[in-house]
C-alpha cells in the first residue's frame, strides 16, 4: 500500500528537505563558531576535523531522534499529521523500541557508517590541515546531508511509533 500524499509530504520534505537546510546552517554556525581561531583545522586532536565529524554522526541523529519523537506523536496526537493506516505499521517488535533506544542505535550507526568511512578517507588521503573556511562548508553539506539521509527514517520511525500508540 503506497503512502499518501500528505504522508510523503510529511516524510520528503517536512522531515527530508527542511531538516537538511536546518542543518546546513546551523553546523555551518557551529563549525563557525567552534573553529574560528584557527587557520586550518587539524584532523586529529582535541580541536579537529575528525573528532568533530565522529560527535556531529552521533549527536546529530540522537538528537533528532529525540526531539522529532516528541514532535511527530504531538502532531498525531493533534491530528496534524495523520496516522499509517494499520496495513503500513511495522509487526516488529523491533520498531517499538524507546525513543532513547531508537536515537542511540542511530547515533550509533552515524558514527559507524557516516563518520568512520569518510575520516578513514581524509585519513588515507593525508588531508590535512584543512582550511577553516573549507573544514566549516564541508561540515554543513555533510551535516546537511547525514541530516537528508536519516531524518525522513527518523520521521516515519517516530510516525510508526505514534500510530502504534494511537491505536493501542
Amino acid at each position: 500500500m503506497p503512502l499518501s500524499d500528505r504522508h510523503r509530504r510529511f516524510l520528503w520534505i517536512e522531515q527530508g528537505v527542511i531538516p537538511g537546510v536546518f542543518n546546513l546552517v546551523l553546523n555551518g554556525a557551529i563549525g563557525w563558531a567552534l573553529f574560528r581561531s584557527l587557520q586550518a583545522v587539524p584532523l586529529w586532536g582535541q580541536s579537529s576535523v575528525g573528532v568533530d565529524l565522529l560527535a556531529t554522526a552521533f549527536l546529530l541523529p540522537f538528537l533528532t531522534c529525540l526531539i522529532v519523537s516528541a514532535l511527530v506523536a504531538r502532531d498525531v496526537r493533534a491530528g496534524r499529521v495523520p496516522p499509517l493506516p494499520a496495513a503500513q505499521l511495522p509487526h516488529s517488535q523491533w520498531f517499538r523500541r524507546s525513543v532513547s533506544a531508537r536515537g542511540l542505535l542511530l547515533g550509533l550507526s552515524g558514527v559507524l557508517f557516516g563518520a568512520a568511512p569518510v575520516v578513514w578517507a581524509l585519513t588515507l588521503g593525508q588531508a590535512e590541515p584543512i582550511p577553516f573556511s573549507s573544514f566549516v562548508m564541508f561540515k554543513a553539506v555533510w551535516a546537511a546531508l547525514l541530516a537528508l539521509l536519516v531524518t525522513p527514517l527518523i520521521g516515519w520511525w517516530a510516525l510508526a511509533s505514534a500510530s502504534h500508540a494511537r491505536a493501542a
